[in-house]
């Protein structure tokens, strides 16, 4: 009888290892595949942010196309143009595309 339960106890613990490393497995899968491709999407918006200028032409967060006339970096602002003497300000966090390269990579 004893023989029985310790044959149990010892196919239990290897089964406890098995998940264990299938939990480390899955969670490697996900960080690869999910994780890290969204925090190099991230550090390449932030990246535009930090280098937007007069005159590109940017998308907003709200999905408006425009073009940057002025950058207050003290307010974190944006003075957007999106339309002929139309000027919307736009905090600089919610431009996130440059409208020129996504019209380009559209019509490739």
């Amino acid at each position: 009888m004893t023989t029985v339960v310790l044959a149990a106890q010892a196919a239990q613990g290897g089964g406890s290892m098995t998940f264990l490393v299938m939990m480390i497995a899955i969670f490697a899968i996900m960080w690869f595949f999910m994780i890290r491709p969204q925090q190099k999407r991230q550090k390449e918006i932030r990246n535009f942010q930090n280098s937007l200028q007069e005159g590109t032409s940017v998308i907003t967060g709200g999905g408006i196309y425009g073009t940057v006339k002025r950058i207050d970096l003290a307010a974190n602002k944006v003075d957007v143009e999106i339309a002929r003497g139309v000027v919307v300000t736009v905090d600089k966090n919610y431009v996130f595309a440059n409208a020129a390269a996504s019209q380009t990579a559209t019509n490739a």
